[in-house]
């Protein structure tokens, strides 16, 4: 990283530290659930609407995007690089949307942030596919996680599932199947075979773009665990 990346890095640190729509909890607080939002985001919200997830979510472009989409839910993005997600909350604060927050911790805590069937909806976007078999258990559809994001689903929630690697829809697709899981939906060409939801279509990522500048094709698959 050059000089001037490390400093601009560590200037939208500082400046997550002053948005009022980024928590960024420390290890051992989300462990003692200590945030202070678990069961409670309805006070932070200011209503009891939905609890949506993106789970990696980068930038924050699904979370701001679907955000924008449904002011009657709120959303919150998760991932670990606050560098990254200081767009997506600079965004939101900026356009005054007041169902957006952005939680910097690791996905593997997230049943310690919400309460029991607590969720609506969770979106997994463009995530690593974990490739290497030593790499399954960081894999954000494997078993494991699988049972986090149902602890805390609503009986009536669901799974989003959109990335670029056919192995990573695949994968759990197959899983899934073997799991006796229902599908709602899955196309392994949103662009190129009819079908899709308005959201899945309507929202791209940084990453995304990069993607269909080259020709990969875009996979999306919706599940749910009952």
């Amino acid at each position: 990283m050059t000089a001037l990346g490390s400093k601009n890095k560590l200037k939208r640190f500082k400046e997550n530290e002053t948005f009022t729509n980024v928590f960024q909890p420390s290890r051992e607080e989300v462990l003692n659930k200590s945030l202070g939002k678990e069961g409670q985001w309805a006070h932070f919200f200011g209503n009891n609407n939905p609890i949506v997830l993106e789970l990696g979510c980068g930038k924050g472009e699904y979370t701001v995007g679907l955000a924008k989409r449904y002011p009657n839910k709120n959303f919150i993005g998760i991932d670990i690089k606050g560098a990254r997600f200081w767009r997506g909350a600079k965004t939101a604060l900026e356009e005054t949307l007041p169902n957006v927050a952005f939680i910097r911790t690791q996905i593997e805590l997230v049943e310690h942030l919400f309460f029991t069937q607590e969720v609506a909806e969770i979106w997994i976007t463009f995530p690593d596919p974990q490739i290497k078999y030593k790499r399954t258990k960081h894999r954000l559809t494997n078993p494991v996680f699988l049972d986090r994001y149902k602890q805390i689903l609503s009986p009536s929630g669901c799974v989003h599932l959109k990335t670029d690697s056919e192995y990573m829809h695949g994968y759990t697709l197959g899983l899934l199947q073997g799991m006796g899981l229902p599908i709602a939906y899955a196309n392994h060409d949103v662009y190129k075979n009819e079908g899709s939801p308005e959201e899945v279509l309507g929202i791209q990522t940084f990453y995304e773009n990069q993607y269909l500048a080259v020709g990969k094709p875009i996979t999306y698959l919706r599940f749910s665990f009952s």
